[in-house]
């Protein structure tokens, strides 16, 4: 591993939000770090920001392909610092022997898990929109029926620590549990099944596994049809987990009463920024919202204080271990 001869390493952040750059900044000093805010994403017309930088932090929307990595070499960038757990956004085989690339691996698996909780109870129980209604002071009960999470199968796809977590929070609901993993636990209380069981078993399917080429639309036209009538799904994983379009047709027919998202396919262009005095220009994500039965929201499963803190602490920690030539333990390539 190579080491950064500098007294202070430069760090070119990318993708940069106000409540990061505070849970950040204290580094600065502490740790010698001279950081380089941009609030911009890490694309090709942007990789030319990091010249003189020693490092760049970048985000699940960032873009490090083969033509940004090239870049960011040519810009003297030695050292990638993901700040999140994902990676599908990077070209790790072209990186390899020419940027080091480091991610947190885990920051807080709970904010995850209880925000994909948050979800399910707001769609089951319709509580986005007897919120709305009682701002209006409209407090009629129609439309508003729910049902009991107890006693109804969950079936969760991805048994991680995250998978995990929530996986706890429905054994307090009182749910049976159906599970598809390529690592089973052996829980007792766990049955470890096919991802198309879960499919036509489930009362409410949960996605917590990672992107990858085989899981690619792993809920896909065809795994939609399997399904119980009047599942709900709830998505805090990838976006592309999921074919929007055959999720879409599922949502007409009634197959699916209801879906919770905290991410979406094509989020790269959307998510993280305000587009409310703008036209969207992607029809599919608009149909989506326009639905009552949907709820959006903007890959916020991760945004809690202690979240930003341990994602901020291993980040910076990364970067520290690759300056002194030493290993953190959190690299990819």
């Amino acid at each position: 591993m190579a080491i950064i001869p500098n007294k202070n390493m430069k760090l070119a952040f990318f993708s940069t939000k106000p409540y990061e750059q505070a849970v950040f900044k204290p580094y600065e000093k502490d740790f010698g770090i001279q950081f380089r805010y941009f609030n911009r994403h890490l694309t090709e017309d942007t990789a030319v920001y990091s010249y003189g930088c020693d490092a760049v932090c970048a985000f699940v929307n960032d873009t490090v392909n083969a033509t940004v990595i090239d870049e960011l070499v040519q810009c003297g960038v030695k050292v990638l610092a993901l700040r999140c757990a994902g990676y599908n956004n990077v070209d790790l085989e072209y990186a390899k022997g020419k940027l080091t690339v480091v991610r947190v691996p885990a920051y807080s698996p709970y904010a995850v898990a209880e925000h994909a909780a948050s979800l399910l109870l707001t769609a089951v129980r319709h509580i986005h929109k007897a919120y709305i209604r009682t701002r209006e002071f409209n407090f009629s009960l129609n439309g508003l029926v729910g049902f009991d999470l107890h006693g109804k199968t969950v079936g969760i796809i991805g048994e991680g620590k995250i998978g995990q977590i929530f996986m706890n929070i429905c054994r307090g609901f009182g749910m049976k549990l159906l599970v598809n993993t390529n690592h089973p636990r052996g829980a007792e209380d766990v049955e470890y099944v096919s991802v198309d069981e879960i499919c036509r078993r489930s009362d409410i399917i949960s996605l917590h596994c990672p992107l990858f080429p085989e899981t690619m639309h792993l809920i896909n036209a065809e795994r939609i049809a399997m399904m119980k009538d009047g599942v709900v799904i709830v998505n805090i994983s990838r976006g592309a987990l999921i074919d929007s379009n055959a999720l879409i047709d599922g949502l007409k027919s009634r197959k699916i009463a209801a879906a919770a998202l905290d991410v979406y396919e094509d989020e790269g262009a959307l998510f993280y920024e305000d587009y409310s005095e703008d036209i969207v220009l992607d029809d599919t994500i608009a149909r989506l919202i326009s639905m009552p039965n949907v709820i959006v929201t903007s890959h916020q499963g991760f945004l809690t204080r202690d979240a930003l803190e341990s994602i901020a602490k291993t980040t910076v920690e990364n970067l520290k271990a690759f300056e002194r030539g030493e290993k953190s333990g959190n690299e990819l390539v």
